[in-house]
């Protein structure tokens, strides 16, 4: 369990590591007329992502979830994978990255990275980590819960992110 709560650890100082770059490039994106789009469903995947890292370790704590390596350590490979899949994403984009949808008017839209074969690769580790960060340690209800709730969120954000694209880039 003291790994598993390492673990936890380490991707919540890898989210506030998030919030400094992103907090960043809000800053130098609203300098050069960057427009914020679905404010309202942002929190909700603030709520989402924050109970998952709270929920998980919960869990195995109180239900037993025991650790097995058949299962733990692919998932452990996943979740490091999966952080592995976000900074290339964070890099590719620079500042245009941001935990939210924030567009600069007539930027292009980038095409280079992992954006030449997904549209939303960010959104391939943020599906992947929810999934595998409870499963390293058999915490399969927390793993549904967050992948159903964030199958909602996502669908909104791609839609949100989707149109805000549609407006504010060059194509």
């Amino acid at each position: 369990m003291s790994a598993y709560l390492v673990l936890i650890g380490l991707v919540v100082l890898e989210r506030l590591a998030e919030l400094v770059v992103a907090r960043r490039n809000l800053a130098w994106a609203r300098s050069r007329g960057g427009v914020e789009y679905g404010r309202r469903h942002f929190p909700w995947i603030v709520l989402a992502h924050v109970a998952l890292l709270a929920a998980a370790p919960t869990e195995v704590w109180l239900l037993g979830r025991p650790f097995v390596p058949l299962l733990g350590w692919p998932m452990l490979a996943v979740v490091v994978l999966a952080q592995g899949l976000r900074w290339w994403c964070v890099r590719t984009l620079g500042r245009q990255w941001n935990t939210r949808v924030v567009v600069v008017p007539g930027l292009p839209l980038v095409h280079s990275g992992p954006y030449r074969w997904l549209r939303h690769p960010n959104y391939v580790a943020v599906v992947a980590e929810g999934l595998a960060l409870p499963l390293v340690h058999s915490a399969w209800l927390t793993a549904l819960a967050f992948t159903a709730a964030n199958a909602v969120l996502l669908s909104v954000r791609i839609h949100v992110e989707n149109a805000a694209l549609a407006r504010g880039l060059i194509r």
